[in-house]
């Protein structure tokens, strides 16, 4: 244990109740599939609202693919219950459909066939679906219909103030460099994350076109193809990530130089992009020919977030008030757990983002964020693997013995959790996944491994069989939290509040894509 980190837990054990000044957030996506495990091509109900207003139940890439949001809370449970009464509501309102457990789509339909989705006809509205358009265009919309979850996470000042041994109230830029300083951390070993929650070890066959993969796929008659050791090939180069970006060259060393990266990125035009073209035959195929077309299209880890005023961009945003929390990108659903979020899950990466906000938040070095992006690919093509080693600092190492550091270093954080937690649970969390480590067939991405090659090698069976379950969960329990009533009247105010947008007279849309662009680029 380092001295920084080894003083930042004899502080916080001083005033361990600033632990519950934690506050939380989870977005979970999820297709929706027709009782025989189609993709459901619909639009999105207007019985669950309007996509674009909605505060809790709204869509990513497609129609067919939806996304919850949880409200800010100060626990792990609260944000599942809320998680858990969102599912009730979706099931109750779509009783022909199912949501598909699995990160990895399967039996999509072509490319054309994949709704993109919609969001009226207000200029905001329309940049959202265009973005969307443009996905489609760069990557392919199979690709865009991978689903996952993420966790948002923030410190209140107190604690960062107690981290730091300091009383000196925090202005935006110290705040800011401790968060960039905890994404630092988080990315040299985000590995972790793939290894002990990864669910996503095959794919479909028609998913992506392995034809000269030199990945050694083995494939079922069934239609399936795996890694036998892999953990998440959402996150490999098959799934979210794509070669595109591979150029792109982003610092995150401070928030500024992170800043000045993603605005170059959003001004630099990609001859690939470019042979797409921007406006063509009157209609618009992509927002730009650059890098990236928005700040959102950049994908990572894990990333700096700021919640929007009204004008603001999210880089603009970002400069002007520093960042307020981060996301954390890497987690596969679970298809074994109804709301596709396993509790401990979320435990564990509260005690892996404390340890990443107590230690030394070493610059990184050159090559070192290469390392890092390194260690994570071999993980999540190659982590259950016994002999797989990762490189730190240059030196090789054995990945288990990692871990097994990790779980040790964490163990007293657990403590102090477990302590002032309303929670609670994260010793056992933590057991959980010290036993995965030992013991690497039961992590979720061996046991769905498992379950399919159970299963003649196809992974339909037991897809809509957890689906199922899960909806009979859903249907069969009461609310927890909100209620049918609440969720109609969120569903109609949505609904009214669109419908409102659109009807407001809108300046042409070239002139508010430049506005939108001038504003994410100027000084703050």
């Amino acid at each position: 244990m380092t001295q920084s980190l080894s003083q930042g837990l004899k502080r916080l054990a001083t005033k361990p109740a600033l632990l519950t000044d934690l506050r939380r957030g989870v977005e979970r996506e999820t297709l929706r599939v027709t009782a025989r495990g189609q993709l459901a091509v619909d639009p999105h109900s207007p019985k669950l609202g309007a996509a674009l207003t909605h505060p809790l139940i709204t869509t990513d890439f497609s129609e067919s693919l939806l996304e919850f949001i949880t409200p800010v809370a100060a626990t792990i449970e609260e944000t599942l219950v809320t998680l858990r009464d969102i599912h009730r509501f979706v099931h109750r309102q779509l009783p022909e459909q199912r949501l598909w457990p699995m990160s990895m789509p399967c039996y999509v339909p072509s490319e054309g066939e994949i709704p993109v989705a919609r969001y009226g006809s207000s200029n905001v509205g329309r940049m959202k679906t265009l973005y969307r358009v443009g996905l489609h265009h760069r990557y392919g919309s199979v690709m865009q219909l991978i689903a996952g979850a993420h966790y948002n996470i923030s410190f209140s000042d107190r604690l960062w103030q107690q981290i730091l041994g300091t009383d000196e109230p925090l202005h935006s830029a110290q705040r800011s460099a401790c968060y960039m300083g905890l994404i630092r951390n988080f990315r040299r070993q985000a590995w972790v994350i793939p290894y002990l929650f990864g669910a996503s070890p095959s794919l479909c066959r028609s998913f992506v076109n392995l034809k000269g993969s030199e990945l050694p796929f083995a494939c079922t008659p069934g239609g399936t193809c795996y890694l036998p050791y892999a953990t998440s090939l959402r996150m490999s180069d098959l799934g979210y990530t794509n070669r595109a970006q591979a150029r792109l060259s982003v610092d995150y060393n401070s928030l500024p130089a992170y800043l000045a990266a993603i605005e170059a990125a959003i001004s630099t035009p990609e001859p690939t992009f470019e042979a797409i073209g921007v406006r063509v035959d009157g209609g618009y195929r992509q927002l730009n020919a650059n890098i990236l077309q928005i700040e959102n299209e950049l994908y990572a880890p894990i990333r700096p977030k700021r919640s929007l005023k009204t004008g603001e961009t999210p880089l603009s945003a970002l400069r002007r008030h520093g960042i307020e929390y981060v996301e954390v990108r890497t987690l596969d659903l679970d298809p074994f757990e109804p709301t596709g979020i396993n509790p401990d899950a979320l435990r564990f990466i509260d005690l892996l983002l404390l340890d990443c906000a107590l230690a030394e938040p070493r610059p990184f070095a050159v090559g070192e964020l290469a390392e890092a992006s390194h260690n994570f690919n071999q993980v999540v093509l190659y982590g259950r693997d016994p002999q797989l080693q990762l490189t730190v600092a240059g030196i090789d190492r054995p990945l288990r013995q990692l871990l097994v550091e990790l779980c040790q270093r964490l163990e007293p954080l657990a403590a102090l959790m477990d302590g002032v937690s309303l929670d609670g649970g994260y010793l056992n969390a933590l057991s959980a996944q010290h036993a995965k480590v030992l013991d690497p067939s039961l992590t979720p991405s061996a046991r769905v491994l498992e379950a399919i090659l159970g299963q003649d090698g196809n992974n339909k069976p037991l897809a809509m069989r957890l689906a199922e379950n899960h909806r009979h969960y859903f249907l069969e329990s009461g609310y927890e939290q909100l209620d049918e009533s609440g969720f109609e009247q969120l569903a109609r105010q949505s609904l009214a509040e669109q419908a409102a947008m659109d009807a407001q007279p809108q300046q042409p849309f070239d002139e508010f894509l430049e506005q939108y662009y001038r504003r994410a680029v100027e000084p703050a």
